[in-house]
């Protein structure tokens, strides 16, 4: 109680009858406040969350899920070490509309604690695998398939759809935020303490989009290799499909991608002072493919006339008809490993890259509204003017993020140098126009960037590729990105560095090697002497 509630001991100056009555009354009064207060903060149980009205929500489903196998209504069974409250249902903000929602939540050992799961590729369905770590970690949290039921390289959906594009683009994970909140709170009686989003790629872009647009719906976003500038990537990606696949003759198979990682790896690896095939800084490395030109008859270790045209061209990256760099290239460096140029540019065979189907659905389905749009009539110049028009709904590139900083917001960015999907000096760019905008020391005060030297889209790679990408936070948080946000935004401690792990084995026992990971613009620098695979060994330096 406060004082208020015991100010009835004081009232008047009589000790008798009299003062006795005025003693019960007053506390009778004070025991009325403090039952209702109980009342309207109450928490709701599970199933009764059924019956709560959220703005243009139908919720379906309010039970409790028992822990052990869960099978969700779409993809493979989930395991869950708790039970948990789950709400399912639709949210409708317009006319187009049908943005799925699932909402989980502890049973109990709640942590206080709110993370929002993303979406990759063109979305489509619900990381109920993602929902499950979460859950499995104490948070509450929630996904959406954004609005619409497809596979990840799948953008038919998009055909003449506005609505569905807006809710894929920007609505879609604000108002599930916004409905599992209101949730959390019908359920708890009351609501979360600190909420957190961390994804990567198109759940990279979602996160910049709700710091930019919606900076009060989470306070720590973890973006992981954001496809922030989603039309000139895939603007992008047409250019590179045109490259590789207008001429039979340019396409370059996957049998030859280890002869360009080798050659990229003797022009470069040393750069850093530790030949470990391993590039710190891309960035640095001075590569002429015309190394790999065939000298006689073809072989899988050099490239043909046609090939070393269409590899340079992807090298490049899109060039506007005056010249000028639309969007920049991939790095270098990591081609032939698993997750790298074989699923993501050449594909396993001809029109069969992710590159190909996110091109190509780009155009047909979202700019041109047209099923029979051709990559061979593909205009950089032409073709991204009419992509533009999307950008206002897609792009998440705004620099100005001081509504997000002043409501305390932190925000870390991380990218793979070998991202073959999207290219890593896309995102230092992003974070270079914040420093622009808002000022290098002012930036430093909530914003952070870690490349990760040798790691692919995501995860994986040849480098340190573990420290706590697109999970809740379970490590220390000297290893776990996720944990290094919750720490800075909790405690006022901003992550300097990072150490990232590679393990021998998916089952993460035994440890290969570590490297940390430092805020850009450091680098991790070897001090020269002591084993090359610990962290302990290297400092942050300038580049």
């Amino acid at each position: 109680m406060g004082g208020g509630e015991l100010s009835f001991l004081w009232r008047g100056s009589g000790t008798g009858t009299l003062g006795l009555v005025w003693c019960i009354m007053d506390f009778m009064k004070s025991a009325l406040f403090v039952a209702t207060a109980v009342t309207l903060y109450a928490s709701t149980p599970c199933a009764d969350l059924a019956k709560l009205s959220l703005p243009h929500t139908r919720i379906e489903t309010a039970a409790l899920v028992k822990a052990g196998e869960f099978k969700p209504p779409e993809g493979n069974p989930v395991r869950l070490r708790r039970d948990f409250c789950r709400v399912s249902g639709t949210i409708k903000p317009a006319a187009g509309s049908n943005i799925w929602l699932e909402v989980w939540m502890p049973a109990s050992d709640w942590n206080g604690k709110f993370q929002g799961v993303g979406n990759g590729g063109y979305a489509g369905s619900v990381g109920y695998a993602q929902l499950a770590a979460v859950v499995n970690g104490g948070y509450a949290t929630a996904g959406t398939d954004t609005g619409h039921r497809a596979g990840g390289q799948d953008a038919r959906w998009a055909l003449n759809q506005q609505d569905k594009i807006a809710d894929f683009g920007y609505r879609a994970i604000h108002e599930t935020a916004v409905a599992a909140k209101a949730l959390i709170a019908a359920h708890y009686g009351q609501g979360p303490k600190r909420s957190y989003f961390n994804s990567c790629s198109n759940g990279g872009r979602q996160a910049l989009m709700e710091a930019q647009r919606f900076p009060e719906d989470y306070d720590g976003i973890v973006a992981g290799a954001p496809a922030n500038y989603w039309t000139r990537l895939l603007t992008s990606a047409a250019w590179g499909v045109k490259a590789l696949l207008s001429e039979p003759a340019s396409y370059i198979s996957q049998a030859k991608l280890p002869a360009i990682q080798a050659a990229v790896r003797a022009a470069c690896d040393a750069n850093d002072g530790v030949k470990d095939g391993v590039l710190e800084n891309p960035a640095t490395c001075r590569f002429d493919p015309a190394v790999l030109q065939c000298k006689g008859a073809e072989s899988d270790s050099c490239l043909t006339a046609p090939q070393l045209a269409a590899l340079k061209k992807v090298q490049s990256g899109p060039l506007t008809g005056k010249g000028s760099t639309l969007f920049p290239a991939v790095s270098p460096g990591g081609e032939a490993e698993a997750g790298g140029w074989g699923p993501w540019i050449t594909g396993p065979e001809r029109e069969k890259s992710s590159m190909y189907n996110f091109g190509t659905q780009f155009f047909k389905n979202m700019v041109y509204n047209n099923p029979d749009w051709d990559f061979r009539t593909f205009d950089v110049d032409r073709d991204y003017k009419a992509a533009r028009r999307l950008a206002k709904t897609l792009d998440a590139t705004n620099p100005d993020l001081s509504k997000f900083q002043a409501r305390g917001g932190k925000l870390i960015l991380y990218h793979g140098w070998s991202d073959a999907a999207i290219p890593g000096q896309n995102t230092i760019d992003y974070f270079q126009s914040v420093e622009k905008k808002l000022g290098a020391d002012r930036t430093r005060q909530f914003v952070r960037l870690f490349m990760a030297p040798g790691v692919q889209h995501c995860a994986g790679g040849s480098g340190a590729n573990v420290f706590g990408q697109a999970a809740p936070a379970q490590k220390d948080a000297d290893h776990d990105v996720g944990a290094a946000l919750e720490r800075w935004v909790e405690q006022g401690v901003a992550p300097e560095r990072i150490i990232a792990t590679r393990y021998k084995d998916q089952g993460q026992r035994e440890v290969e090697k570590t490297r940390p990971l430092c805020a850009f613009p450091l680098v991790a620098k070897y001090k020269g002497s002591g084993e090359v695979n610990d962290a302990a060994n290297f400092t942050c330096g300038q580049p």
